[in-house]
């Protein structure tokens, strides 16, 4: 089953996962597509992990191109690429395990908003 929702703050400002389910194999590597709008100059992209019904977990941030933070856990796996020119913050996870099965949320913060916009999918 997929499971998507999107939180506007407003219409100009958002995060879109076009596709559902991912499906990968154990040691495979996989890429979770995100695409954002936003009106503002600095846009503050996050990615968060969730199992079952745990809080969401902290992955990474970007502001631009590889500049932001990664929590220590997930370092050696998960990596991204801020690419404003095409609005796009896709989440490479190398040397799949079965304990990254999970929800996955990509969220947006723009310079101009204080409150995080929301997209999540299912792999």
């Amino acid at each position: 089953e997929i499971t998507a929702s999107l939180y506007l703050l407003a219409q100009k400002d958002n995060v879109l996962q076009a596709r559902g389910e991912e499906t990968a194999a154990a040691g495979g590597t996989v890429t979770l597509h995100c695409l954002y709008n936003s009106s503002a100059t600095t846009n503050y992209l996050f990615w968060y992990k969730q199992d079952g019904n745990n809080s969401p977990k902290f992955i990474l941030s970007r502001v631009s191109g590889d500049q932001g933070n990664t929590a220590d856990e997930f370092k050696e796996r998960f990596s991204s690429t801020l690419d404003s020119s095409i609005r796009s913050v896709p989440l490479k996870i190398q040397k799949l395990q079965l304990s990254d099965s999970a929800v996955y949320y990509c969220a947006l913060q723009s310079e101009t908003e204080t409150e995080l916009l929301w997209k999540h999918k299912t792999i």
